[in-house]
């Protein structure tokens, strides 16, 4: 028989246990609301009720009521009282506003690569690059195109990675899902665009490599506005 000691361990135990399955699993349902924005089966401006949304991230009521109060102050939807759930949509006000955050992150982590990330983790970024622009000029297959995808949020992934601020990294990962948001709202990397993004990307490479911060910095600033300038023309 377990003396009251050990009962109480046991029953402190089993609480430990049951609140970190609980977080996992809104971790879990944090990243495949993620990917339903990605995928496109949740869209920008689309309404949902509670319900719905708890059907298709396997989730409880009081599980979703927390996260709806997280990704509400993430701005990637608005809860309205009596109308269910409205998924952020793409309007000019949020393309500002993301494309302005994305200015400022990136331009900071372009000036911290200056001095800290090796010219061997650099050239391996432009060698990712120089391979599908080869292959590209003979043709842009569906294949390359998701390669190329891949290969261009890698990059800034990579740069945002190295500066290894935990607090920017997580503000960046935010703001990069707004952005992924308008760019699967209004265009796709394609064939017209593939080439000019990654060769942006070939002149901040370089601009870093030879340790030149005017360079770097203008080359990243010019790319980010040139994708605004998409994201807004459309």
């Amino acid at each position: 028989m377990l003396s009251a000691k050990s009962e109480l361990a046991n029953a402190l135990s089993a609480d430990r246990s049951l609140g970190t399955d609980i977080g996992l699993n809104r971790q879990a349902a944090y990243r495949r609301f993620q990917q339903l924005l990605l995928a496109g089966d949740v869209r920008p401006g689309q309404n949902l009720s509670q319900r719905e949304l708890m059907a298709k991230l396997g989730i409880s009521l009081g599980a979703l009521r927390e996260l709806l109060a997280r990704w509400e102050a993430e701005g990637l939807l608005s809860v309205m009282p009596q109308r269910g759930i409205q998924i952020t949509a793409v309007d000019l006000r949020m393309i500002r506003e993301s494309y302005q955050l994305r200015v400022a992150f990136e331009r900071e982590a372009t000036i911290y690569a200056l001095d800290h990330i090796s010219d061997d983790a650099l050239m391996t970024q432009k060698a990712l690059h120089v391979s599908v622009l080869d292959r590209a000029s003979s043709g842009i297959t569906a294949q390359l195109l998701e390669e190329a995808q891949n290969i261009d949020s890698g990059f800034h992934e990579f740069l945002i990675a190295g500066t290894g601020n935990e607090t920017l990294i997580q503000a960046y990962s935010i703001n990069s899902l707004r952005v992924r948001m308008i760019a699967l709202d209004r265009f796709r990397l394609n064939p017209v665009v593939l080439t000019p993004a990654l060769e942006d990307h070939l002149e901040i490479i370089d601009g870093i490599i030879a340790r030149d911060r005017d360079r770097a910095v203008s080359a990243m600033e010019r790319h980010i506005h040139n994708a605004r300038q998409r994201a807004v023309a459309f």
